[in-house]
């Protein structure tokens, strides 16, 4: 009898297991593909984009993008997989490093000059 009741609430126990990683693969899907939406939106505005994602430790992993036009952004993912399946489900191509032909794509306007040159003397 005692073996029973042990087989059922291992069995009891698998089953709440899988019904929380189906939660949290449906809740990491919802997110890949509101990135997605972000990312696609971001290549339409700026005729299309190419991207490049970059490891920040712990916190996860940001999503460089840029546009055609020269016009970069970023997003942010808490998680390598999610960012990497939301570049994938956006379609853009996405660069391993970002290199010089990659960052010669950038166009900076004056806010990024004066951000550097803040940084620079210390603002």
């Amino acid at each position: 009898m005692a073996e029973n009741t042990e087989q059922s609430e291992s069995a009891a126990g698998d089953a709440a297991t899988t019904g929380a990683d189906k939660r949290q693969a449906a809740r990491l899907e919802r997110r890949a593909a509101r990135l997605a939406k972000q990312i696609g939106s971001f290549a339409r505005r700026h005729g299309g984009a190419q991207g490049q994602l970059a490891y920040v430790g712990q916190r996860g992993t940001r999503i460089v993008l840029v546009g055609e036009d020269g016009r970069w952004g970023d997003l942010f993912a808490h998680d390598a997989a999610v960012a990497r399946n939301a570049v994938e489900r956006a379609g853009i191509t996405l660069h391993d490093e970002f290199d010089g032909d990659f960052a010669a794509k950038v166009r900076t306007g004056p806010y990024e000059w004066k951000r550097m040159a803040g940084i620079q003397v210390g603002g």
